[in-house]
């Protein structure tokens, strides 16, 4: 019997592309998705006793063609339709893009690109992208709705843009990307510390990109911030699962090669274009941290300079936060908790504010309070690693 874990990832691994074929093929968004989401439960139901089947796609394609029949023959096309309705040997490698590409249309909302494109390409729950957003679940789950209708009604096509077409989508198309990996780098459920497949995803989606798109200095700079993080997953987690953080890894661990690569695309990118974007700058960032031999040895004024630049570009809180970890270096953990005490009404519920609070009282030696903001994070921490590091400070 397979694992839930095994079933989750191979569903995921070929639900995006499932969907893409049945969007192009019907030509009615709304439908796919029921098709895919009616095809994926049957799956969950029977390949625990039955067994993964050697070919999973085939599997799947084959249950979903059959649910649509009924739909197709609702069209006077049923037959032509039907005909064409085979699963291809090699499916286009860019099904998935195309489909990202399909829900960031600008005429859905910023908002409802996003979390759309999250949960039916990526295969991302109404809670984790609800979590990306700091937003409910219910509010999250209205603008899928209303996405999903707003496609279907407006007959929005299944295709890459064109050239013209692309900058009004390419924020947003990358925007999923990123949140895609932050949820794979650390995820905001109790089911699993991270997840290297949704990372993988995020870079192999990034990495289709930048080849279509070679002189967009964002994708580049997405694609070295992606690579730059990753290059460290050796020394996150402890054989035991356990989340290590930057300032304990080992990083002899590190993939130095992958650093080097990556920091030079960043450089070549920033040579050919002078006025970097957030993702170059969030790359610029983990640079700084992935080049620091110790972790002693971290410019941290540098850093906070460029998270000056990214708040400029991209203002938010949870940069906010950030920034003050870096002013805490540099300035001292007084002036950097009353940066980050501003931020309470934005990140009341956001667990790393609390945790990131306690860092900077127990520096201030407040141990109390410092125990009071370690205990909030922990109520607030789904992520059984993030909440294992809370619980080991409360435990002092």
């Amino acid at each position: 019997m397979s694992t839930q874990d095994e079933l989750a990832r191979v569903v995921r691994d070929h639900a995006g592309r499932l969907a893409g074929a049945l969007v192009s093929l019907l030509g009615d968004f709304s439908a796919a998705e029921d098709l895919v989401q009616d095809a994926i439960e049957i799956a969950l139901k029977r390949w625990p006793a039955e067994g993964i089947p050697e070919r999973p796609d085939a599997w799947l394609f084959t249950v979903a063609k059959r649910r649509g029949l009924d739909v197709l023959r609702r069209q006077q096309n049923y037959r032509a339709k039907l005909a064409e309705l085979e699963l291809p040997v090699r499916p286009p490698a860019d099904d998935r893009l195309r489909l990202i590409f399909t829900c960031c249309h600008p005429a859905l909302a910023r908002e409802a690109q996003v979390a759309l494109t999250l949960r039916v390409v990526c295969g991302l729950t109404t809670a984790q992208i609800a979590a990306a957003f700091l937003a409910s679940e219910s509010a999250v789950g209205q603008r899928i709705t209303r996405a999903k209708r707003k496609i279907t009604d407006a007959g929005i096509p299944y295709r890459i843009p064109r050239d013209d077409e692309l900058p009004e989508r390419l924020t947003e198309v990358l925007t999923v990307i990123y949140l895609l990996f932050n949820e794979g780098y650390l995820s905001s459920t109790a089911e699993r510390t991270h997840s290297r497949d949704l990372v993988d995803d995020a870079e192999w989606l990034t990495a289709l990109l930048h080849g279509l798109l070679p002189n967009e200095p964002e994708v580049a700079g997405l694609l070295a911030l992606i690579r730059l993080h990753r290059a460290r997953t050796a020394a996150r987690f402890t054989p035991a699962g356990e989340l290590v953080l930057l300032e304990h890894q080992d990083r002899t661990l590190w993939d130095h090669a992958a650093i080097t690569e990556a920091t030079a695309l960043l450089t070549r990118t920033a040579r050919r274009h002078h006025a970097p974007g957030p993702y170059q700058l969030q790359a610029a960032i983990a640079a700084c941290h992935s080049e620091a031999p110790t972790w002693s040895e971290t410019d941290w004024p540098q850093i906070l300079v460029l998270y000056d630049m990214l708040l400029v570009l991209q203002p938010s809180p949870v940069t906010s936060l950030h920034r003050s970890i870096a002013l805490s270096y540099v300035r001292g953990p007084a002036v950097a908790l009353a940066e980050l005490d501003a931020l309470a009404g934005d990140l009341e519920n956001y667990p790393l504010f609390h945790a990131t609070r306690a860092q900077f009282l127990r520096d201030l030696d407040r141990p109390a309070e410092a125990r009071a903001a370690d205990e909030r994070a922990a109520e607030l921490t789904a992520n059984p690693a993030l909440l294992e590091v809370l619980n080991e400070r409360l435990a002092r």
